[in-house]
């Protein structure tokens, strides 16, 4: 998948990592890019066109899909995160709000944009996950689980969209230094080196990229003995 002349819509992109992917494509010569946020007016960023996007409205998913037909790379950046472990207090109740923004959003977003991205020869889809895919701690225990089944439905995702000649991206990383992180003591990643990786790694066909050399790390003690998600190590040792 090449960004030169592609058309990109990205969700969460007035902020964050979601903005770094807007900037960044646009520098490698997207065609049209659109930047989906909840309010368009939060887009500031010149040269994107702003749409009114939840992820968590099915109607607005299915009016971004009939709006933006001409979509060649999907990218599901919007997320949230919740601080907590399973013991916490309102912990079903934060646990239901991550999983309706971290995995029925992109759920809803594949759902709506494969037949767009099939009658445009493929194109790809880059999912943003997480190395708290992997690895749980009561810091973002809740956050966890959502990024656990967003891994999967990812994995899932790819074999069913496989026909279409759809390339499907999972990019993992730790914390990243964004607002979304404000106020947690741990190295953070600036997005827009997290961008550039996994740009490069989209644009060389890859299915999986790992971000930062924390999660490059993370994913090889996935085979360790002891597993390092079987390890209590200290809660910064997380991320989104």
């Amino acid at each position: 998948m090449k960004i030169q002349d592609a058309t990109i819509l990205i969700t969460g992109a007035n902020r964050g990592i979601g903005l770094a992917f807007a900037q960044a494509v646009l520098a490698r010569g997207a065609r049209r890019v659109y930047a989906a946020a909840r309010d368009p007016s939060s887009v500031e960023l010149s040269g994107v066109t702003p749409i009114t996007l939840d992820v968590t409205r099915p109607d607005q998913v299915a009016a971004a899909a009939k709006a933006c037909s001409d979509v060649t790379l999907l990218i599901n950046n919007a997320g949230i995160a919740r601080f907590g472990g399973f013991l916490a207090d309102k912990a079903v109740e934060s646990l239901q709000a991550q999983l309706d923004v971290n995995l029925f959003g992109p759920l809803r977003m594949v759902r709506a944009f494969a037949p767009v991205l099939a009658a445009n020869g493929g194109g790809a889809l880059l999912n943003v996950l997480s190395i708290a895919s992997w690895i749980n701690r009561p810091l973002l225990g809740t956050y966890g689980v959502s990024k656990s089944a967003a891994w999967a439905l990812t994995n899932g995702v790819r074999i069913e969209l496989a026909a279409q000649k759809t390339q499907v991206l999972g990019m993992h990383m730790g914390f990243v230094d964004t607002d979304l992180t404000t106020g947690v003591d741990a190295p953070k990643t600036r997005p827009e080196d997290v961008v550039r990786i996994a740009l490069d790694a989209l644009e060389a066909g890859a299915l999986e990229v790992l971000a930062d050399e924390f999660t490059r790390q993370v994913h090889s003690g996935l085979s360790a003995d002891p597993a390092v998600y079987l390890r209590n190590d200290d809660t910064r040792s997380v991320s989104p």
